[in-house]
């Protein structure tokens, strides 16, 4: 029997891997999450993803372990999770009525110690936002764990306009891709 280790705490992350209907554990890694000052984005993502996926498989050397991370990327700068009401507010000000990319990086480690690494990029368009939908969608609370100030997923679907890319990794995890990579890696899948 095959283990699969999801190394997030991130309900998102674990909604999204039930999805693809796999039996996998929980281990959320406590890492380091700092990074270089000018890394490009997508070196950034599959940095953080594999440093939490090494912390888990340490641990766990005969199992599969899926490590992942997501950052908003805008103007040239790296958006992580806000410090607080003002910073979700600079960001959703940043980010609205604007392009802006979400990348989101995936590291697999196999039994065998092989690695993958990856990430996908989507292209996120919010609509402009008047000061008022700023605000509430911050009264809301569900800016402030997650990366940019907003989750597509949740209310902060009313913010976007339009996407280009894969909606499952601005979530958080991009399924098809991970599924494929998992495959690919030896770990057997039930379709």
């Amino acid at each position: 029997m095959q283990n699969l280790i999801l190394a997030s705490s991130s309900p998102r992350r674990k909604e999204l891997l039930e999805n693809l209907q796999l039996k996998f554990e929980v281990s959320s890694s406590d890492v380091d999450e700092t990074f270089e000052p000018g890394m490009l984005p997508e070196n950034v993502v599959m940095e953080l993803a594999a440093r939490k996926a090494e912390s888990v498989a340490r641990k766990n050397p005969a199992a599969f372990v899926i490590g992942s991370d997501t950052i908003v990327f805008a103007d040239g700068l790296i958006l992580g999770k806000p410090d607080g009401r003002g910073d979700a507010y600079d960001m959703l000000t940043r980010l609205s009525g604007r392009v802006h990319s979400v990348y989101t990086g995936v590291s697999i480690i196999t039994p065998q110690k092989s690695k993958v690494k990856f990430y996908e990029k989507t292209d996120v368009e919010f609509w402009e936002l008047t000061d008022d939908e700023k605000s509430a969608y911050i009264e809301s609370g569900e800016p402030f764990d997650k990366a940019g100030s907003y989750g597509i997923q949740g209310l902060g679907a009313t913010l976007v306009k339009r996407i280009d890319g894969d909606y499952f990794a601005v979530v958080g995890l991009p399924l098809s891709r991970t599924a494929r990579e998992l495959k690919k890696a030896g770990f057997t899948l039930p379709f």
